[in-house]
């Protein structure tokens, strides 16, 4: 049995300069392969909207549909620390619900922490959440949920905005805070700026450590991806050629052959 990801040892990764990795899984199968390659987060993001429900943004996902997703995960693993990803208005309408909401990834989902968006506007939730006994992930810069506000995916460059951001979500105890779309001169200065880690995306090489899309990242989604996923394979490709393989040997009454049947 390994030893599990906590939130001190990712602290202690950071002070002793360790690079943090971190990636999205949604099902069994994938969490266990994630989990099992070493990687020390896995986030059960609302990006399951987009990558596993086909839809246009994060912001359909329910409570529910995160739940379901969470508790799968978390069965997969041992040792990565799994977070729940607060869908949009699960925790913008009141603390009450905040609270209730952050409480079910724990309770029903087995989850290790959540993560919710924002920075400066939600550090009041992020310290309810905390003093309540769950760890939060913060995440600033290109927050998805607010696309329709932002006026799209676009990258962030209000340095004294982020700046402030970072340092209030610390303030608030959160663990670990998401950089996404923010230009890596202004995220070098985040990284030095906390005590806690940064985990970038789209936010260059100084963060204490990267996340990325598990099926942009392994080539399963074939449409356009953000310019800074990088493909480590192409899943794609070899998906539909097996298919297609498996579609011909059958139409030409090559499959299953004799080492196939049962005597």
């Amino acid at each position: 049995m390994q030893t599990a990801i906590t939130t001190s040892k990712l602290i202690k990764m950071k002070e002793n300069g360790e690079k943090i990795t971190a990636l999205t899984a949604y099902d069994y199968l994938f969490a266990q392969m994630v989990d099992q390659a070493g990687i020390e987060i896995i986030l059960v993001g609302d990006s399951l909207g987009m990558v596993f429900q086909g839809k246009a943004t994060t912001l359909p996902v329910t409570m529910d549909e995160s739940i379901y997703h969470t508790e799968i995960v978390a069965r997969a693993c041992e040792r990565a620390m799994v977070i729940g990803d607060m869908p949009f208005m699960s925790y913008q309408g009141s603390i009450d619900e905040a609270l209730k909401n952050a409480g079910r990834f724990l309770k029903e989902a087995g989850a290790a922490a959540v993560k919710l968006e924002g920075g400066a506007d939600v550090s009041n939730i992020i310290e309810k959440i905390v003093k309540t006994g769950i760890p939060v992930q913060a995440h600033i810069g290109l927050t998805p949920q607010s696309v329709h506000q932002m006026g799209g995916f676009k990258v962030q460059r209000d340095e004294e905005r982020l700046l402030d951001d970072a340092k209030r979500v610390q303030d608030a105890g959160a663990f670990s805070v998401v950089l996404e779309g923010i230009p890596s001169e202004i995220s070098a200065k985040i990284t030095a700026l906390l005590t806690i880690p940064t985990i970038g995306i789209g936010a260059g090489l100084e963060c204490d450590g990267q996340i990325l899309v598990l099926p942009d990242m392994l080539g399963i989604n074939n449409k356009k991806v953000p310019k800074f996923v990088k493909k480590y394979a192409d899943v794609y490709t070899e998906v539909v050629n097996g298919l297609e393989s498996f579609a011909k040997e059958v139409k030409n009454k090559s499959f299953p052959s004799k080492e196939y049947e049962y005597k």
